[in-house]
């Protein structure tokens, strides 16, 4: 039996005597897609946070391909092959879609002395393969700023992809889009954990069902479910916490 990707075993978060995560355990394996849902505040984003150095556990550990990287710094995380991102598009917008990816791509991260014209020819083979991906060839000379938001949050989703992360974490990647935008995402996310490992985190009930995937709910900084979606969503525990409040959401917003 396959070995998980990420195990985060017993992680306990207190933030200004606060318990932002409580005793939060969890299982990715390779080439999987692992959904993560929950109320506001349930711990979502601080999770992601502590996987990625950013916010250290008080207790427990986090496992990389078996590997404890629970006290390692921000930047060595991102090297052994973990990259995030965050719920609001961080695209270069000065630069082109093609320079964008380019600086996720480099191995040697010093991109002020290299655009295109220093792009060795095995980086622009992932590229243009990364373009491909998130159907966005014809737009490679465009501006990063020129494009609509569901563009940016694709050019974003391929700036993690080009940076050839095993572990690709993925803060509301479908914010801000329409139907046509998040169904795209969804076959978009699936393709990807062909080849790589996707831990997503959203409040679109549609999408994650699209997404077809195993769905942790996190409440109160705890795991309250684990499941797949059409089962949590006629737990009656679920309802009362989660789901009744996310259908309030989408109707208000529809």
């Amino acid at each position: 039996m396959a070995e998980p990707l990420l195990e985060v075993q017993d992680v306990t978060v207190t933030l200004d005597g606060f318990r932002a995560l409580d005793g939060v355990s969890l299982r990715v394996m390779p080439r999987t897609v692992r959904v993560i849902v929950g109320p506001n505040g349930a711990g979502k984003s601080t999770l992601l946070d502590t996987i990625t150095g950013r916010t250290r556990a008080t207790r427990g550990r986090i496992l990389y391909r078996g590997a404890d990287v629970t006290r390692m710094a921000e930047h060595v995380i991102v090297r052994a092959g973990i990259c995030r991102k965050l719920q609001t598009p961080g695209v270069l917008e000065h630069l082109t879609v093609f320079d964008n990816l380019a600086i996720a791509a480099r191995r040697q991260k010093r991109w002020w002395a290299h655009f295109r014209a220093g792009v060795a020819d095995a980086e622009r083979a992932a590229i243009d393969a990364v373009l491909a991906d998130i159907g966005m060839a014809d737009k490679a000379d465009r501006l990063a700023a020129e494009l609509a938001h569901g563009e940016k949050q694709w050019l974003e989703i391929g700036m993690v992809v080009a940076s050839q992360a095993e572990l690709l974490l993925l803060d509301e990647p479908t914010s801000g889009m329409t139907p046509a935008e998040t169904a795209r995402t969804a076959e978009l996310i699936r393709r990807l954990a062909r080849s790589a490992t996707v831990v997503v985190i959203d409040h679109d009930m549609a999408f994650v069902e699209n997404l077809a995937a195993p769905v942790t709910v996190l409440h109160l900084g705890r795991v309250l479910k684990e499941g797949d979606i059409r089962t949590l969503r006629d737990d009656p525990e679920v309802i009362a916490i989660y789901l009744g409040r996310a259908r309030e959401a989408e109707r208000a917003a529809g």
